[in-house]
C-alpha cells in the first residue's frame, strides 16, 4: 500500500497566528504517527512563518515512522537535514518567498547543483527526493542526478480531476512509468484531497509515497485528526 506521510506545516501556522504554543505542532507530529501515520513531513521556510527549524529538531527526537523535510537546499537547510539526519529529504526549487511549492526541478540546467547535494545526503544516508512535474525527459535527466526517488506536483491533476479525470491522470501515468524504467522512486503530493486520492493511486503504478498537508489538515477540522487520518488511509487501499 502507498505510504502517507502527513504534512504538519498548517498546524504550525494556527500555531504561528497567536504565539505561544496552541496547538502543539511537536504533540501533532506524535498523534498523526499514533493515528496510522506512516511518515511526518515538515517543510521549513527561511521566514518560519510555519514550521519552525526548532519544531524540526523536536520532532525528530519524538517520532518513530519516517521522517521527511522539504525545502530548497540552501546552506542552512542543508545542515538542518545533516543534523537531524531523516528517513528522506525533498529538495524543491522554491524562492524564500515562494507561498507554496508551485513547480517542479528544471533538471538539466541544474544536474550539478542537485548532483553535489545529493551526493552529500547520500554520505551522511539520508534517501533524496526531487520535486518534479510530468516531463518525461526531465524525470530522465532526474536519474542522472543520484537521486533515489522523485515526487510528483500533482496540482495539475487535482485541478483538471473535477472536468476530466482521465485526462488528468494521463501524463502522470506516463511520468510514472518513466521514473520506474529508469529505476526511480515515485512519490506524490500537492492537492490531493478525499475526492482525487483514490482515483490518482488506483491508477499510478509503483507509488510508493504520498504527502499531504493542507486537505489533510482542513478535513481534520470538521472529522477529528484521528477520524481524518483513517479516511485517508482508506483512500490509499489499493
Amino acid at each position: 500500500m502507498t505510504k502517507l506521510s502527513v504534512n504538519i506545516n498548517k498546524i504550525a501556522t494556527i500555531r504561528n497566528a497567536r504565539g505561544g504554543n496552541i496547538p502543539n505542532v511537536a504533540k501533532a507530529a506524535v498523534d498523526c504517527e499514533r493515528f496510522g501515520a506512516q511518515g511526518i513531513t515538515v517543510h521549513p521556510r527561511p521566514d518560519e512563518r510555519h514550521i519552525r527549524y526548532s519544531d524540526v529538531y523536536e520532532i525528530s527526537k519524538l517520532i518513530n515512522v519516517e521522517f521527511n523535510i522539504e525545502g530548497y537546499p540552501s546552506e542552512k537547510f542543508l545542515q538542518l537535514v545533516k543534523t537531524v539526519k531523516p528517513a528522506q529529504v525533498t529538495f524543491v526549487p522554491d524562492p524564500p518567498d515562494a507561498l507554496t511549492s508551485n513547480a517542479g526541478w528544471q533538471i538539466k540546467p541544474n544536474i550539478y547543483f542537485l548532483k553535489k547535494v545529493i551526493r552529500e545526503m547520500h554520505e551522511v544516508g539520508i534517501r533524496t527526493s526531487l520535486f518534479v512535474e510530468t516531463d518525461l525527459e526531465n524525470i530522465r535527466w532526474a536519474k542522472e542526478t543520484g537521486t533515489d526517488r522523485v515526487e510528483l506536483y500533482t496540482e495539475p491533476y487535482a485541478s483538471m480531476y473535477e472536468v476530466n479525470r482521465e485526462q488528468a491522470i494521463e501524463p502522470f501515468i506516463k511520468a510514472a512509468e518513466v521514473a520506474n524504467e529508469v529505476g526511480l522512486g515515485l512519490n506524490a503530493g500537492h492537492d490531493l484531497n478525499l475526492q482525487n486520492l483514490r482515483y490518482f493511486v488506483q491508477n499510478i503504478p509503483h507509488l510508493l509515497e504520498v504527502s499531504i498537508g493542507h486537505a489533510l489538515i482542513s478535513d481534520a477540522l470538521y472529522f477529528g485528526l484521528e477520524k481524518t487520518i483513517q479516511m485517508y488511509l482508506e483512500q490509499l487501499k489499493n
